[in-house]
């Protein structure tokens, strides 16, 4: 299972006959029109971005994953892996490095739930709603003033700027998807660019929504390229096979996208 794959036995146990020669070292092999096989799947596990701490990358973790569970998540959906943690030996890639065996810890998948539930600091869900209060939001939803309440909800510690607030909470909510006669769609999708000087609380309200929303990825033009913010190419370490790895407009399918220094 995982990474491993099948232990084959190094020596055979068959007595052995008069005048018989003895079996030779790894006597057994794998017949592949014999096999069964199942589906398989190398996910990377990465940690939300709400958890990382300020000026830290996130850390992540390969995980295996088969049979039933193979495409039950998608690139940028927050899951909850139940596992056991495994360890792969891989032997160095250069000739001088052949002897020295690389243990890298990856996860063997046993279940996979959508989603994880956040908790407020008195363990109250944040994800799921008691009908008291899915009657208050729809009691809100008929408030005529619900845009100016949603307005003053955005970054309160910051004074002004309300059309700045009032085109994140347009964003936040974003519009209505249209299907018109000849089958073409208009996506609701809402962008918003602010421009300003420095220091007037631009990457505070980028902060703000990335918290807000509840798919949202947050990255610098500093260090990320127009290539980077879709899909990058990587090479793996261990076998040297380059894969594509998504970026930041990858991850935040059908969420938001936080560009702080736009301009570089």
């Amino acid at each position: 299972a995982g990474f491993a794959g099948a232990a084959m036995p190094r020596v055979c146990d068959r007595p052995r006959q008069p005048n018989e020669q003895p079996c030779p070292l790894d006597p057994y092999v794998i017949l592949p029109e014999k096999c069964k096989y199942v589906d398989q799947q190398t996910w990377k596990l990465q940690e939300s971005p709400e958890m990382v701490p300020t000026g830290e990358m996130p850390r992540s973790v390969m995980l295996t994953v088969d049979r039933r569970l193979v495409d039950r998540a998608n690139p940028g959906d927050r899951v909850t892996v139940t596992g056991i943690m495994s360890i792969l030996s891989q032997q160095g890639g250069r000739s001088e490095d052949k002897k020295v065996a690389i243990r890298t810890p990856y996860l063997q998948v046993l279940g996979v739930r959508h989603g994880f539930e956040a908790r407020t600091a008195d363990g109250e869900s944040l994800s799921e709603f008691s009908q008291q209060e899915e009657e208050e939001f729809r009691e809100l939803a008929r408030d005529p003033k619900i845009l100016d309440r949603l307005k003053m909800s955005i970054s309160p510690a910051i004074f002004g700027s309300d059309d700045v607030k009032h085109a994140l909470a347009c964003l936040l909510f974003s519009g209505s998807r249209k299907e018109l006669a000849d089958g073409a769609r208009l996506r609701g999708d809402v962008n918003v660019l602010l421009l300003g000087d420095p220091s007037v609380a631009k990457s505070q309200f980028l902060k703000f929504v990335e918290k807000a929303a509840p798919t949202c990825v947050y990255t610098s033009g500093k260090g990320s390229s127009a290539a980077g913010l879709t899909a990058t190419v990587t090479q793996e370490s261990g076998s040297r096979d380059f894969y594509l790895e998504g970026g930041a407009m990858v991850l935040a399918d059908g969420g938001v996208v936080c560009i702080d220094e736009f301009d570089k």
